[in-house]
């Protein structure tokens, strides 16, 4: 099955984005395909590259990038949303982009389910 997934929430403020990647790493070790990763609203804020989490707590923002890397998961901010927190190309994790919600529109065409958290 191809399930978009879609993040509303930033990492701190709501379980959201660690559901979501949960959800994620189960459903690719099941054989699942991951069409993208949409971050909307706050969820923009699990793209940032300017947290600098404490060493004894997880650093989503770095899970996420690793996650894209490994597994060649196309992950999209949004570009109005990050806009509005501050955050552009320069300060995004790596394996990450901003784009425009066309990208939301053409992964829920191509998927078989999206998914959303938050």
């Amino acid at each position: 099955m191809k399930f978009a997934i879609q993040v509303l929430e930033g990492p701190y403020t709501h379980q959201a984005s660690d559901s979501a990647y949960s959800f994620v790493k189960a459903a690719l070790d099941k054989g699942h395909e991951i069409v993208r990763i949409f971050f909307y609203h706050d969820g923009v804020i699990n793209v940032t590259d300017k947290a600098d989490p404490p060493q004894d707590d997880r650093n989503i923002y770095n899970q996420w990038a690793e996650l894209g890397k490994e597994k060649k998961i196309d992950i999209v901010a949004c570009i109005a949303a990050s806009k509005r927190r501050g955050i552009v190309d320069s300060n995004i994790v790596e394996g990450t982009r901003i784009s425009g919600l066309g990208q939301l529109t053409d992964m829920a065409i191509e998927a078989d389910r999206l998914v959303t958290f938050g």
